[in-house]
């Protein structure tokens, strides 16, 4: 299949483009910033959560195709940022930015792209791409916008051509806190916003930031932990200084193989010291790779906030078998042919069978592909948080 065949010529005042590294162009309404930005396209299949989704740093240098057609509605607000550090590079949607009619609303969506200096293109054939990217694999792209409709696309291919892709490369580092801090904030709440949650002697979890959701650090507040976070990078022993209960490892961008290179032996020895550990997304693929398996990049990846995950666990859990209705960001996953012995598969995608799950026989140390924290309608999975602090009791 390909978009040239079903893709009409550049139609007349367009101000906005996706040139994909085959050359095709797909013409449309620029809003937001102005410029381009080069990355990889993918979709997300997520009926709401689009402000969370653009400030999520799981996104970074890539270009989200929202396959709801309806995106703007909620408006955007200051409490539903994920995180202010480098997430999404822009956004393809199908229709032109809803107007915004949520009490919440402090900002619309075309003015807070604008803001914060991200492109987005309206007037796309959303079913078309994530079909095309469904048989095709993710492809290398630029989004570009001018309001004056001219582009240079020979310069603009030229720099998707010359763009690595994300394969091998280290993103955490790039989104990663530069230093570590204690963390208060508590669930949020209707009229009240976020809380915030008393410094007291409670389990002290270290929280490793490799591009973190702060819905996360929440979540384990809310479970009864206190919170230390600390940079991507953190040697062993200043984790081992700080006295952790427990160790979370987080969720973040780019090739797991990649940030494995120094995150890998950290972990390692804090598995030898028998210190409890739970892995989110990145984090979940970080603990697999120091327990000796292997993760590869998707064909597509799982992005959106209805993927079925069923727990199959060799005894982890009483509730085998049961599914959870999981939110999902990944483009790469743990292979599980790959996990040595010792290592049990207690998740597994009902899409298309990929580990969504691990623990370590004889260790207090799992971790999930999925986001736990995220709550788009499912809250499934908020147990897992209660789960690893009741480890550290």
């Amino acid at each position: 299949m390909a978009l040239a065949d079903i893709t009409p010529a550049r139609p007349k005042g367009a101000t906005g483009l996706l040139l994909l590294a085959d050359g095709t162009a797909l013409w449309g309404h620029g809003f937001g910033a102005i410029g381009a930005s080069v990355g990889e396209v993918c979709f997300n299949t997520a009926m709401t959560g689009y402000q969370e989704v653009m400030t999520d740093p799981s996104y970074a240098a890539q270009i989200v195709t929202f396959t709801f057609p309806h995106i703007g509605n909620v408006g955007t607000n200051h409490e539903d940022i994920e995180a202010k550090v480098e997430s999404a590079l822009g956004c393809v949607v199908r229709e032109a930015v809803t107007p915004d009619s949520n009490f919440r609303s402090k900002q619309k969506f075309d003015e807070w792209m604008r803001a914060n200096g991200k492109i987005g293109l309206s007037g796309i054939d959303t079913r078309a791409l994530t079909r095309f990217i469904r048989l095709n694999g993710a492809p290398n792209a630029a989004i570009a916008h001018a309001p004056n409709g001219e582009f240079d696309l020979p310069a603009l291919l030229e720099r998707v051509r010359g763009w690595a892709g994300l394969e091998g490369m280290d993103l955490a580092l790039r989104v990663s806190r530069e230093k570590h801090e204690g963390w208060d904030g508590g669930p949020w709440t209707l009229g009240k916003g976020y809380g915030r949650a008393p410094w007291i002697r409670k389990p002290h979890v270290v929280a490793i930031d490799y591009g973190a959701k702060d819905n996360i650090f929440r979540n384990l507040v809310k479970a009864g932990a206190r919170v230390t976070v600390v940079p991507a990078k953190t040697p062993l022993d200043d984790i081992l200084a700080l006295e952790p209960d427990g160790v979370f490892l987080s969720n973040g961008p780019g090739d797991p193989a990649a940030t494995g290179e120094y995150a890998v032996p950290t972990i390692r020895a804090l598995l030898d010291r028998d210190i409890p550990i739970f892995g989110i997304c990145l984090g979940h693929q970080m603990l697999a790779l120091a327990a000796g398996a292997k993760t590869a990049k998707m064909h597509q990846g799982h992005r959106g906030a209805n993927h079925p995950v069923q727990r199959v666990g060799g005894g982890w859990d009483a509730t085998e078998g049961l599914v959870e209705i999981t939110s999902m960001n990944h483009g790469f996953a743990v292979d599980g042919t790959t996990l040595p012995e010792g290592v049990v598969e207690t998740h597994r995608s009902l899409f298309d069978g990929t580990n969504c799950g691990i623990s370590i026989t004889g260790k207090k140390a799992f971790g999930v592909q999925y986001h736990p924290e995220a709550s788009p309608g499912p809250q499934d999975s908020f147990y897992l948080f209660d789960k690893f602090v009741g480890m550290l009791g």
